[in-house]
């Protein structure tokens, strides 16, 4: 595979629900990404799915004209890497794959459906990139797309709680538009639908003293312009920067002053298009609900998007390796939370983790996995045993419908398909054509589920006590025998044991004999 090097283009294009975008950038010399050219054009796709859960064939061919466009673009800077997604307003068509597959047909762009753990993923880069989240004590940040809203709650930059809830401002505006003529306070009946929708996500936030708000999407760059325009009135004008903010007593007073607002009245007061304003209403309304139970001074505004966050992720082995590391960090911390909430042996899930880590570091060139394959193993073995919380007694197949069901930062549909076989064959079962869930996979994922669920096996065996007695794991080989070398603080006969009864899956897959 061709590697981004240093003077590179390369483009990020983002098929949201109501635009099309494209960013055009280059790898400078200093590793830094310098943005040549941006593009963005309406669309209906959002309105299209909200309404009628189909993306109508002249959305489609709109949609295609101008991605025609940004194609010729692409040639035009000589853009060798580029990736193309799509979120909810595709995501959520029931004829999405027939769209897809006319895009690639009309304009020779592969468009990836993401979902919103992958989109939260990239979101989170381009944050990194632009803001600094170790500093802050316990920060809400809320994401407001057309479809939905995301919400992630960080403490010292470390990911603690993430959910979602689909009121994101264009649905919010289709959902409940048949509502607006039969009412004369339309504004009321949208908070009231939006504290029911996050009612749950509330008490968590309520719970937590939450002291800085962090503000995407949801036509946050215009509520800024427009309070800020306001301000320069005032002699208070500030720049839009890398970071910048919005008071709380300026974000209230102008949720109070546009709640009263027709669409035509805020889109003339403000000099903004009919479809801005048709959205800045639920936006507002969105932000001031979260905003209230928190006490925030401010919206803090960093003004991270997608397509950056996708720039940043395509050049990151060039860049800065750390921010790899950076984004494995809250993608485990995000899983540990996972495992805290269904009331996990904390300290077994992490000597498991450990052992299962160490063998598949010390067997790479038995099993030539790569990095991807390693962090699958890693959350495999931290939410090996979630399933407990569910049924004891059949808690393995629950381990896999807990986290086959959970949002994973950064994962795709696949990657948390692969990582719940993994732990569903942690203990009694080993993987068979005869279950669904292993029988669906491709070849080569069987092959991988089979690889990770045989190493964690063995580790889940040498803790069956839960009393963490191993201190130290080597293994060493010679010719067809695969030696494991233990340092233990106690006797652990119970730990050989069941390491003997696990270890005939490992040698079947691996080919290799196993010996203490």
């Amino acid at each position: 595979m061709t590697k981004i090097k240093i003077g590179d283009t390369i483009a990020a294009i983002d098929l949201g629900s109501n635009y099309l975008r494209m960013s055009i950038a280059e790898i400078s010399t200093d590793k830094s990404i310098k943005l040549l050219e941006e593009v963005i054009k309406p669309t209906n796709i959002g309105k299209d799915t909200f309404t009628s859960r189909k993306i109508s064939i002249q959305t489609m061919h709109e949609t295609c004209n101008y991605l025609k466009g940004f194609s010729q673009l692409l040639k035009d800077y000589k853009v060798k890497f580029y990736k193309a997604v799509s979120t909810s307003g595709i995501r959520e068509a029931e004829n999405k794959q027939y769209i897809l597959e006319q895009i690639r047909l009309r304009t020779g762009l592969n468009v990836e459906c993401i979902n919103t753990a992958e989109e939260r993923l990239f979101m989170l880069k381009a944050i990194d990139y632009n803001s600094n989240l170790d500093s802050l004590d316990r920060a809400l940040i809320v994401n407001i797309t057309s479809g939905v809203v995301e919400v992630s709650i960080y403490e010292k930059g470390q990911l603690k709680f993430t959910e979602e809830a689909k009121i994101g401002s264009l649905r919010l505006r289709e959902t409940l538009g048949e509502l607006e003529s039969k009412t004369t306070d339309f504004p009321s009946i949208m908070e009231q639908f939006i504290e029911n929708k996050i009612y749950s996500i509330k008490s968590t936030i309520e719970s937590l003293d939450i002291k800085y708000l962090i503000g995407l999407g949801g036509e946050l760059k215009t509520i800024f312009t427009i309070i800020n325009t306001k301000s320069s009135m005032k002699n208070q004008k500030c720049s839009i920067e890398k970071e910048s903010f919005i008071k709380r007593e300026d974000f209230i007073e102008l949720y109070k002053h546009i709640q009263n607002m027709t669409n035509d009245q805020i889109r003339f007061a403000y000099g903004i298009s009919y479809k801005t304003a048709e959205l800045l209403l639920p936006s507002i309304l969105i932000f001031y609900c979260f905003l209230k139970i928190t006490k925030s001074k401010n919206i803090q505004i960093p003004m991270a998007s997608l397509r950056e966050g996708i720039l940043y992720d395509l050049s990151e082995k060039l860049i800065d390796i750390d921010k790899r590391k950076e984004s494995i960090k809250h993608i485990i911390s995000s899983v540990w939370y996972i495992g805290e909430k269904y009331g996990i042996d904390k300290k077994h899930a992490a000597f498991v983790e450990n052992i299962a880590l160490s063998i598949f570091d010390q067997t790479k060139k038995l099993h030539k996995l790569e990095e991807k394959e390693r962090l699958y193993l890693q959350i495999a073995s931290i939410l090996h045993d979630v399933g407990i919380f569910i049924d004891a007694s059949n808690h393995c197949i629950q381990s896999y419908n807990i986290i086959q069901s959970q949002n994973i930062i950064g994962f795709s549909n696949r990657d948390l398909h692969l990582t719940a076989n993994i732990a569903r064959y942690h203990s009694e079962e080993i993987p068979n054509q005869s279950h669904k869930n292993y029988y669906v996979l491709c070849d080569q994922d069987r092959m991988k589920v089979s690889i990770l669920s045989a190493i964690l096996r063995l580790a889940e065996a040498l803790d069956i006590s839960h009393l963490q007695k191993i201190e130290e794991l080597n293994l060493s080989e010679d010719r067809d025998l695969l030696y494991f070398n233990l340092n233990a603080k106690d006797d652990i006969i119970l730990e050989e044991w069941n390491f003997i009864n696990n270890s005939n899956f490992f040698e079947e897959v691996f080919g290799v004999k196993l010996l203490i």
